[in-house]
């Protein structure tokens, strides 16, 4: 079962939609795993091919609550999308974890923040913020905030939006505090403040986002003092994972990440014990 439904935030709606498992065969008051999906630059919770739809959907039919969302500014949120930087897109992400931590159904010590592209380094960067984000799962993440989004958006809208104070990018007002937010932040600094499990999944036909980033962040999420890093590869997959092949193979990993993660807390919890 899925619906769409809104949350508050900072004065703004937010539009998402919740994904709930089939609950039949589970134990009265079993707690459930939650997965939040953070989309991309100027993107929106269907994602493009229906990606964040479909992922949702396979991931919810494993057994997880699963929140998808639109930033402010994209898809069918409120807000102007060139106002709201990483730090609203931070603060952003953390209303949606209270929402989702609200529900009785939900296990605090299971949750799953997943990002893809743009998406991917918010979620990095919130995590490396909030003890209550347990784990993470970075499809094709941008690495350089502030240079990645400079190559996609051009020079030329860059400065039109310092000198004019805006600009318009495929209809997305863009203004120079986005790109203030985008210079703050350097992701592969922050990997060292988020101690959980980490899932890097890139593919190497993707023209967007060098896949090299997620060999950097590969080793740098392996510098830390606790917490794995595990890498997945995708042979000739894009940026989206557009083919059907590449989608299945995103999700299968995926899943069997999110599974194999379930399977040593349980062995983590059993031996402290």
């Amino acid at each position: 079962m899925e619906r769409p439904f809104t949350i508050r935030h900072e004065g703004l709606n937010l539009a998402a939609t919740i994904h709930y498992p089939n609950l039949e065969g589970k134990k009265e008051g079993q707690k459930l795993p939650l997965i939040i999906i953070n989309h991309g630059f100027v993107g929106n919770r269907i994602g493009v091919d229906r990606l964040f739809v479909l992922a949702a959907r396979e991931f919810a039919q494993k057994g997880n609550l699963v929140i998808r969302f639109d930033f402010a500014g994209c898809g069918e949120s409120e807000g102007v999308y060139g106002e709201h930087g990483l730090d609203s897109m931070i603060e952003q992400t953390r209303t949606v974890l209270e929402y989702g931590l609200s529900l009785d159904l939900v296990d605090p010590l299971r949750v799953t923040l997943l990002g893809h592209s743009l998406g991917g380094a918010v979620a990095l960067l919130t995590a490396a913020r909030d003890r209550r984000i347990k784990s993470l799962v970075l499809w094709s993440t941008v690495g350089y905030p502030f240079n990645d989004i400079l190559r996609i958006v051009g020079r030329k809208t860059y400065d039109e939006t310092v000198t004019r104070g805006s600009a318009d990018y495929l209809g997305y007002t863009l203004k120079p505090e986005f790109f203030d937010s985008l210079m703050r932040h350097q992701p592969f600094q922050e990997t060292q403040r988020f101690s959980g499990d980490v899932l890097l999944v890139h593919g190497t036909g993707d023209d967007v986002i060098p896949a090299d980033y997620t060999f950097l962040l590969e080793k740098t999420f392996w510098l830390r003092g606790e917490g794995r890093c595990d890498k997945v590869i995708i042979f000739q997959a894009d940026h989206t994972y557009s083919n059907g092949k590449h989608k299945k193979e995103l999700f299968q990993a995926t899943a069997d990440w999110l599974v194999g993660y379930e399977q040593r807390q349980q062995e983590w919890h059993h031996w402290s014990i």
